[in-house]
């Protein structure tokens, strides 16, 4: 058997971290098990999808390397769900209902009020064809619910239904049939909620394990009976525990807390991003991948807490600057290039930098102060001022290389008496308007003579 998953988002706003943990969760399932991977768009909900959403998300799972073997659209499949409804209805486990949703809201409150569970009692099954007629003619619409398999004989009187499952996650799991409703499948409108799409395509498409948050571990008894309905076997099951921020607050495509598209603005690495989304919340320490397939080596379903996990974005730009530094010249070249790095200096400014970026972006920051000096006025006291003078005096000729400065200021102590942070410290402000920095061993070759002189005060 073919190992096949799918991530499978709503285009209804950009996704976050947390979804990337799904996405990422099932790509390297897939990549582990030389399987393959569908992206379904779950779009039947016409008037909240959008397509720049689908582009989006489509952008944001190739930066994080994530790249389907097939794509589908729910809008493009709705004979595949309406042959599935007839099935269901020729089976006797699809029945019309007429209530009101002011009407449900009712029993639900009566229910309770007698501490009883807010259970659908399946009245609409004792509606006769006339009955029925009647509530037509007043203008009502049915919806429909699917007939779940919790009882013998009688559907007033269900028992106990145990429908059991090995998780890939949590181990065994149970869900008790009749402890829920059965499930509504298609509304009024005639448009279909999230269970009876998703099946139908999980069995069409050939899904052998799904993987997603816990939030689904209390559909998925009725979904294993749905499958069982339409005559296959439910797919393996795993359900990994969820992320959230650090306050515990849960993440929204709506608010646009931590999307991809916005951390990808921001700087940040894929590699970062992926690294925090798949071993936060497991066994693994979190460290920083340098590749996906580094990332698949630690990845390990069963590894997953069973608690949310709490994540501060400050581990990403933790997780960022280790894979900056440790990020070799030929993978940083082009992007030096586009922020306008001369390819004659790119490797040695690389090599010099990036020990001191946060985020490749702020490289630009750099090169700015190697190319063309100072941001601002360096901030020197009167004193300071009159040394660096001095000292630029004793500037050695050039050729320069990496030992040009350690030459030029054991020449300037000398000179001076100054040592230290008092004979550092004035000449690093005074080349780069900045306190702290790379070392100027590895910027000074960069600046050049000609270059450090204008930077006289």
């Amino acid at each position: 058997m073919t190992v096949t998953v799918r991530f499978a988002p709503s285009p209804t706003g950009n996704i976050h971290i947390g979804n990337a943990r799904t996405a990422l969760f099932n790509w390297l399932y897939a990549l582990k098990n030389r399987g393959r991977f569908i992206l379904r768009f779950d779009d039947t909900d016409v008037a909240r999808s959008r397509q720049e959403y689908v582009d989006q998300i489509q952008k944001d799972l190739h930066w994080l390397g994530i790249h389907a073997d097939v794509m589908v659209h729910q809008s493009a499949r709705f004979d595949t769900y309406a042959a599935a409804v007839e099935r269901l209805k020729a089976a006797g486990v699809l029945y019309p209902c007429y209530e009101t949703p002011e009407e449900l809201e009712l029993k639900r409150k009566i229910l309770l009020s007698r501490r009883l569970p807010p259970v659908y009692g399946r009245e609409a099954l004792k509606l006769n064809e006339a009955d029925r007629a009647k509530l037509e003619a007043e203008g009502r619409k049915p919806h429909w619910r699917f007939l779940l398999p919790n009882f013998d004989g009688d559907p007033f009187a269900p028992r106990r239904t145990d429908i059991d499952w090995d998780d890939l996650v949590r181990g065994h799991e149970t869900v008790d049939l009749a402890s829920v409703s059965d499930p509504v499948l298609v509304r009024e409108d005639g448009s279909y909620l999230y269970t009876l799409p998703s099946v139908a395509d999980d069995i069409d498409l050939g899904i052998s394990h799904i993987i997603r948050g816990d939030d689904h571990v209390t559909n998925t008894g009725v979904q294993i009976a749905l499958f069982r309905a339409l005559g296959s076997e439910a797919p393996a099951f795993g359900h990994h525990n969820l992320l959230t921020t650090a306050s515990g607050e849960g993440l929204s495509k709506r608010t646009g807390a931590l999307s991809i598209a916005s951390l990808k603005e921001s700087g940040i690495e894929p590699m970062a991003i992926a690294s925090l989304a798949v071993l936060i919340g497991t066994s693994e320490s979190v460290s920083a991948m340098p590749s996906m397939e580094a990332l698949a080596e630690h990845f390990d379903l069963s590894a997953t807490s069973k608690s949310a996990s709490k994540f501060d974005p400050v581990e990403l730009t933790v997780l960022n600057k280790v894979l900056l530094h440790q990020m070799p010249f030929e993978e940083a070249r082009n992007r030096l290039h586009a922020i306008g790095v001369s390819d004659d200096k790119a490797e040695a400014f690389w090599l010099a930098v990036r020990g001191n970026l946060d985020v490749l972006p702020d490289a630009a920051r750099w090169w700015r102060i190697v190319s063309a000096g100072p941001e601002a006025l360096p901030e020197l006291s009167d004193e300071d001022r009159d040394f660096v003078r001095s000292a630029f005096d004793f500037l050695p000729p050039e050729p320069w290389d990496r030992g040009t400065w350690k030459s030029w200021t054991d020449t300037v102590k000398q000179a001076t008496d100054r040592k230290g942070r008092a004979l550092y410290h004035p000449l690093r402000v005074a080349l780069t308007g900045l306190s702290a920095g790379p070392e100027l061993s590895d910027l000074l070759p960069l600046i050049g003579r000609e270059g450090v002189l204008a930077r006289r005060p």
